[in-house]
């Protein structure tokens, strides 16, 4: 280990190692993970015929989140997201709004996507396996981030082979008709909207390379470049993806999947193939676990350091320069949730609170100056409406729910002010 090294570790910073295309990987592994295996059923029950619209509605807020998100982490590269640019840009509370609401809408989203593994690995036994998934996972992310980077590049071309080859098969067998694509009446601007809402649960993940900010070499340069690539790959695959499924199944069929592209390659009478989507559902699941852990230990990193959360958090290995604590403590909650929970509704609330912290990342672009960098006024102003808009087109239980969890971290934060402040009087 070279002396730079242990210094960065010594003083509790994380060392700077990904570059452009690790980058990259750890950004689609987390979007292109078990969001395709699962969201576009909830979508279609959402959008019907509509499911495409949805689609795009959600990539246009995507692209406007990841557009400011790129400039803000460009200008502070440091772990935490938006929990330090909206500290940054909009002050203290914001920020803490924007750390809590990621925080606990992912440590919810984590448990769900280990239950996803365990459905598709063993059902019988499915929170026995998310409970090892998230304690393998977890040993991964804690002796460092390279480690995780090549077992994320390996799930990715994994996932994407298979992938490749089911929308060739469904595509190539036959079964499609061209015509179950039309959008017809069923299809509603409530709907479209809520489809688009719960689509965005599987577009979040370029927040992964923001929050590992400070483990970016050169992330003035890195950072901009890794976030678009990474949503337009993933972009294009879904679209592709989704066109497969809908011309196969249709957006009926479609909606009372419970396995939609399993569905479409035993609807397509390749029942051979059935066992290679388990296999790639699995393996997606595991890349957007190991990518969202990461993710949230950044965070919960980035709040501990400023006594948001307990200071003990802040700890950095010595040796492997992780926040390993954090990571430790993640994984624990995580699994406790996994083994004991039935999370299938996490999809809604993990999109609310997501589209809250995008909300405020928006919000904190739009007060960049020119030559800080800022994007043009039209795509904070379109990524805050829009997040705003999906947020509230959720399923009420869902809003309902985020808003509860939202209230309870703002009143934690207002009573710590007001300790904090008679303390020093």
């Amino acid at each position: 280990m070279g002396g730079g090294a242990t210094t960065a570790a010594a003083s509790g910073e994380l060392r700077r190692r990904l570059g452009t295309f690790d980058a990259v990987v750890i950004g689609l592994g987390a979007m292109i993970g078990a969001g395709i295996f699962s969201a576009f059923a909830p979508a279609a029950r959402a959008a019907g015929s509509g499911l495409l619209v949805g689609l795009a509605v959600a990539a246009v807020v995507a692209y406007c989140n990841a557009t400011s998100s790129a400039r803000l982490a460009a200008r502070y590269p440091a772990s935490g997201g938006t929990y330090v640019y909206g500290r940054q840009r909009l002050g203290d509370f914001w920020g803490y709004l924007a750390g809590w609401a990621f925080v606990v809408g992912k440590i919810a989203s984590c448990a769900a996507i280990a239950l996803t593994v365990g459905l598709y690995v063993w059902p019988a036994q499915a929170h026995a396996v998310a409970v090892a998934a998230v304690v393998a996972l977890t040993a991964v992310n804690y002796v460092g981030i390279q480690k995780s980077a090549l077992l994320t590049r390996a799930i990715v071309a994994t996932v994407l082979v298979v992938l490749t080859v089911v929308v060739a098969a469904t595509l190539g067998w036959g079964a499609a008709d061209m015509t179950r694509l039309n959008v017809g009446a069923d299809a509603t601007v409530g709907g479209v909207l809520q489809a688009a809402g719960l689509l965005f649960f599987a577009f979040a993940g370029y927040a992964r390379i923001a929050t590992l900010g400070e483990e970016v070499r050169d992330p003035a340069r890195v950072i901009p470049r890794a976030i678009p690539l990474a949503l337009g790959i993933t972009l294009a695959v879904y679209a592709v993806v989704a066109v497969a499924v809908l011309l196969v199944l249709g957006p009926q069929r479609l909606a009372g999947a419970a396995a939609p592209l399993s569905d479409a390659v035993q609807a397509a009478g390749i029942q051979q193939l059935v066992p290679v989507v388990r296999l790639g559902a699995a393996v997606a699941a595991l890349g957007s676990l190991l990518a969202l852990i990461l993710g949230v230990s950044r965070t919960t990193l980035a709040m501990a350091r400023d006594r948001h959360l307990p200071h003990a958090l802040a700890a950095v290995h010595p040796r492997f320069a992780v926040p390993h604590r954090a990571e430790l403590l993640v994984g624990a909650v995580v699994a406790v949730l996994a083994a004991t929970a039935d999370l299938r509704s996490a999809i809604g609330f993990s999109s609310f609170g997501v589209l809250v912290y995008y909300a405020i990342a928006n919000a904190s672009a739009w007060t960049l100056s020119r030559s800080e960098g800022r994007p043009p006024r039209i795509i904070p102003v379109i990524g805050l409406a829009g997040c705003l808009t999906l947020a509230f087109a959720l399923p009420a239980a869902s809003v309902i729910s985020g808003a509860a969890v939202l209230t309870a971290g703002a009143a934690a934060y207002g009573i710590r002010r007001l300790v904090t402040g008679r303390r020093h009087r």
